[in-house]
């Protein structure tokens, strides 16, 4: 008896530490700076811990962009890091507008994040 209360222990315990589906959607931008070339050429890559889970398409000439596409990381584990870079692409370099970071939580969560040249990324991501 003793013996199965520690399996079923256990086996909860590692229920707790498992991975789970973290989806992000709903990436928008708002005010993004301009550069020499006119208006931001806007993308994003995403990464979830140091795994890079992939990048929007370039929306051109737009300072508010929203981008169409949707992420799944199968692999996510609560506390697990969010990283999204916000790019501007250009002819010879892209330029980096600002990271957002943020530890994921269980649960649907929408967050504003504000870039280090302007603007500001919006995001909804769900784990679970």
């Amino acid at each position: 008896m003793a013996s199965s209360l520690l399996v079923l222990v256990l086996v909860l315990c590692s229920l707790a530490a498992t991975e789970a589906q973290l989806r992000l959607y709903n990436l928008r931008a708002s005010g993004l700076p301009t550069s020499l070339f006119g208006s931001t050429d806007g993308y994003v890559k995403v990464f979830c811990s140091s795994v890079s889970v992939g990048k929007t398409s370039v929306v051109s000439n737009n300072a508010n962009p929203w981008w169409k596409e949707e992420f799944a990381y199968f692999q996510a584990q609560e506390n697990d890091v969010l990283r999204l870079e916000v790019h501007d692409s250009d002819f010879l370099f892209d330029d980096l507008l600002g990271v957002c970071q943020r530890q994921v939580k269980l649960g649907t969560h929408t967050h504003d994040c504000y870039l280090d040249k302007g603007g500001t990324l919006n995001y909804s991501y769900t784990l679970g």
